[in-house]
């Protein structure tokens, strides 16, 4: 919501220079009416001079000063008004709407003449909003609303607010600006995912992810005191002992598991553009991934090809609580401005990677990390790339977009090699070997149905054979 400061709609002060140059910004006001009707009493005057006419000196005086009467009038009458703007919801997927409701407060001891209330949108949220609000009296309010809608992602600003005021006879017309603009985020769009476990995944909360802090047995056990109410089968003997007080062991605390959504946005990688592109299509899969980890009690973070990582702070991983929503609102609003890098490889991605996994337990050995990927076309150095990015004891799925098939070109082997790349077989065989889950995502195929079959694929042959099931 953004508040507009009241604004002198008139401009009257003192004369000044600054005053004149107010008065001839004023007198750039003249409608067509106004100019017409100053120039038919300039030409009435004319003829009423060559002819000896007076009374057609008359009407030709009466003619070219009532447009600088109405030019005066304005420009010396102040309208002092107030206007905000309110945006309901800031953050909307594409294809939904967002309602904006406008505010005008006469903030003056007089009233107002006709007022024209103008909102600065862009043209891709649909036609410039225009509203006629008839004479706003002394600390009156006038409320008008729209709603704006884009099939595009992006973020759009909305603003600033813009007032025209007319005279009784439109004569003139002068427009003044508020500052205050707001901005609406576009996001991608994102559908409901079923539930699924991969392989090599724990959940995100629950006895597949609670870490008790003694992990490595009765000595490690870092124990506290004893409270009035605690269970006594928890209490530490041996510390007890120690301590010459009674001790209890502390209650096992919840770890959440982590994953990381790892979006292809190369742009020799992909080909077309529009709603309906390959590009397109891997944001708001990577979007729904994303919504649908943080819902099932992940830690998760975005990273690109690029290497950057969302959040950058805690690890690069959503923490718990309200700096979870607030990292998940920021991944959001990355996916809706995310554009094409001009990088050729994923050598950055896959050092993000593996540097997060050795140190963090997240994709390394013994690690509990589930990465998710969204590959473009990827050539025989990219695809060994992308195999060095799975690691032993986390699951890795891989959705891989082929350009040919996007586009509508010929599949047959000569096409695809004239590009310079292996057929797509081969590539998704080559992550398999790795141990990646990998699958094609061909147009036309929800994203639900492909998570589906991920989450019943086997893993790769390298990294072992067999299904997994449902969370049941």
């Amino acid at each position: 919501m953004s508040a507009g400061a009241p604004h002198d709609a008139g401009g009257r002060g003192p004369q000044t220079a600054g005053s004149a140059a107010g008065l001839r910004a004023s007198l750039s006001g003249l409608t067509t009416r106004g100019r017409s009707f100053l120039a038919a009493g300039i030409a009435a005057g004319l003829c009423a001079y060559v002819l000896g006419q007076s009374e057609l000196l008359r009407v030709g005086l009466l003619l070219a000063v009532l447009p600088l009467l109405c030019v005066l009038a304005l420009h010396r009458t102040r309208h002092r008004v107030s206007g905000n703007r309110r945006l309901t919801p800031m953050r909307v997927p594409a294809g939904s709407e967002a309602r904006v409701q406008l505010r005008l407060d006469n903030t003056s001891r007089m009233p107002t003449g006709l007022l024209m209330l103008q909102d600065r949108v862009p043209y891709v949220l649909g036609p410039r909003p225009r509203f006629v609000l008839d004479r706003v009296e002394p600390g009156g309010r006038r409320e008008v609303s729209y709603r704006v809608r884009s099939d595009l992602r992006g973020r759009y600003p909305l603003g600033p607010l813009q007032l025209r005021l007319t005279d009784p006879f439109g004569l003139v017309e002068l427009t003044r600006s508020f500052s205050a603009y707001d901005t609406l985020t576009v996001i991608p769009r994102t559908e409901a995912l079923p539930l699924v476990r991969f392989t090599g995944e724990s959940s995100g909360y629950g006895d597949g992810s609670r870490r008790s802090l003694a992990l490595a047995g009765e000595d490690d056990v870092i124990p506290r005191g004893y409270r009035r109410g605690d269970d006594l089968r928890r209490v530490h003997w041996r510390s007890t002992a120690r301590y010459g007080e009674l001790m209890v062991r502390r209650e096992e605390q919840p770890q959440r598991s982590r994953a990381t959504v790892l979006l292809d946005t190369r742009r020799l990688a992909y080909e077309g553009a529009g709603p309906d592109s390959a590009f397109e299509w891997a944001v708001s899969a990577a979007a729904s991934a994303l919504v649908h980890l943080l819902e099932q009690g992940f830690s998760v973070r975005l990273l690109t090809d690029t290497g950057d990582c969302v959040p950058r702070e805690g690890g690069g991983f959503t923490a718990g609580g309200q700096e979870s929503a607030e990292a998940a609102g920021l991944m959001m609003d990355t996916l809706a401005v995310v554009g094409h890098s001009d990088g050729a490889g994923l050598s950055r991605a896959c050092d993000a990677v593996r540097s997060n996994g050795a140190g963090s337990g997240f994709g390394g050995a013994g690690g509990d990390g589930l990465l998710i990927a969204f590959f473009g076309d990827l050539d025989d150095v990219q695809t060994g790339l992308a195999a060095k990015m799975c690691r032993r004891g986390g699951g890795a799925v891989a959705f891989v977009l082929d350009s040919a098939e996007w586009s509508g070109r010929p599949q047959g082997l000569a096409s695809v090699m004239s590009q310079g790349l292996p057929p797509l077989e081969e590539r998704l065989a080559g992550l398999r070997d790795a141990g990646w889950t990998a699958l094609a995502a061909p147009p036309g195929t929800p994203f639900g149905e492909l998570w589906r079959q991920a989450g019943n694929a086997p893993i790769g042959t390298a990294g072992g054979s067999g299904s997994a099931g449902g969370w049941g």
